[in-house]
């Protein structure tokens, strides 16, 4: 009950966030600046997107299936050295996605030509919201593991005073020898076990959230085009990027061991949300300018706090968690291993940035 009530609360809020990033995309305002001369192609662009609607969609959920087979491919598992590795390459996209690809993009959409008045003046609002979310990500971080932890500390502590009172009557001095000895021992360890699991689970529901906010904006801008030349480097692009944020995710929601429905939801949840934003920007492409005021200050918003939350993610609950654990400090070879896949994510996501 317990676990569907985190899941829920979670669909619940990525919901709203997803809401508030279609909605507002969907008014059409007058651009207050010249449109660039591309070369437009309405027939063409939509194949295009029906191309990197399904290249996305299938990337996306392969990517965040890898991680997910480690109880059917034993080499998968997050027990064995490979899972770090291929988390450390993930975490490595994840952090350039939010340094080299959606931050800039919102320093764009906040200082566009087209914004004739900022109503921050010089202040740099663009770091100043990517900030407050990172700070804001660290807070829901800090509490939520803090409530569910206390909550599951509870539950243990009226589990164990069930069990003292059912066995009371069966031996006193035998059973509280073993009941002395359980405590000393068996639930230190499973209260161990659980508030791990319990941060995990913490880690992977605000990863996707993160994730979700800029995937939905990508999405309905692709799908917005209309230029053939802006849509095709992005379909490979946006495919590589897909499939590698989905291992990502995925890792950190194969540590989490949710039940098999959850994973499910969230696995979906991941892979359709892109195509989802695709198939909105097509639908509004006839009404929708990405240069009106409305659309640059919501999309810059909400890039700049995707970013934050990204970069947050990768460094806090993806790199130091796992780089600063005991099995990576007593192993030269993982360390060594695990540094070079994450430059090796890094470097290939920044060189996406050229294409995309």
């Amino acid at each position: 009950m317990g676990r569907f009530k985190i899941n829920r609360q979670f669909l619940f809020s990525s919901s709203i966030f997803v809401f508030l990033v279609v909605l507002p995309t969907l008014v059409a305002a007058e651009c207050t600046c010249d449109e660039e001369n591309e070369d437009r192609d309405r027939t063409k662009a939509l194949r295009y997107k029906i191309a990197a609607l399904v290249s996305i969609l299938i990337a996306s959920a392969i990517g965040v299936c890898i991680p997910l087979l480690g109880k059917v491919i034993p080499a998968l598992s997050p027990e064995k050295n490979i899972f770090f590795l291929i988390k450390a390459f993930a975490a490595g996209v994840i952090l350039a996605t939010g340094f080299i690809h959606v931050l800039p993009d919102a320093f764009e959409n906040l200082t566009s030509p087209c914004l004739k008045e900022h109503p921050w003046g010089d202040f740099p609002f663009t770091g100043f919201v990517a900030m407050c979310t990172a700070m804001g990500t660290l807070m829901v971080d800090t509490y939520a593991t803090a409530y569910f932890q206390k909550h599951h500390s509870n539950e243990v502590q009226i589990e164990s005073g069930d069990v003292e009172k059912e066995t009371g009557h069966e031996g006193h001095v035998e059973l509280h020898t073993h009941a002395t000895h359980g405590h000393a021992h068996g639930p230190v360890h499973s209260q161990d076990q659980s508030s791990q699991l319990l941060r995990h689970r913490v880690i992977s529901q605000v990863l996707e959230l993160g994730i979700i906010v800029h995937s939905v904006i990508i999405g309905i801008s692709l799908g917005a085009s209309e230029s053939p030349n802006t849509i095709r480097p992005l379909v490979a692009a946006l495919t590589f990027h897909q499939f590698f944020e989905g291992m990502g995710l995925g890792s950190c929601i194969s540590q989490a061991n949710f039940k098999r429905v959850s994973v499910t939801v969230m696995g979906l949840f991941f892979a359709l949300t892109t195509p989802v934003g695709i198939g909105i920007g097509i639908g509004i492409s006839s009404v929708y300018d990405e240069n009106s005021p409305t659309a640059l200050i919501v999309e810059g918003v909400f890039n700049a706090a995707s970013a934050g939350i990204l970069i947050y993610m990768a460094l806090v609950d993806l790199l130091a968690a796992d780089f600063m654990s005991p099995r990576m400090q007593q192993s030269g070879r993982l360390r060594l291993g695990a540094n070079v896949f994450l430059l090796l994510g890094a470097g290939l996501m920044s060189m996406v940035a050229k294409w995309a």
